[in-house]
């Protein structure tokens, strides 16, 4: 997984019925773009994750 700040974290619902949370990636703190990511919720939580197999990065030039 490889990220830069101001790509999106989408993680899937894991649920029927369950929402995915996307989080804006605000710092890179893993090296050359891997985890761990600080993340920025909708919502204005912030927090430190590493992402499992149930995420995937939305990367800038492909949210356009």
């Amino acid at each position: 997984m490889h990220a830069i700040k101001g790509d999106q974290l989408v993680q899937h619902g894991r649920v029927v019925g369950e929402h995915d949370k996307v989080a804006e990636i605000v710092e890179v703190m893993g090296d050359r773009g891997t985890p761990p990511y600080r993340v920025r919720f909708e919502d204005g939580r912030e927090a430190v994750c590493s992402p499992g197999p149930d995420s995937e990065i939305r990367h800038r030039e492909t949210q356009l």
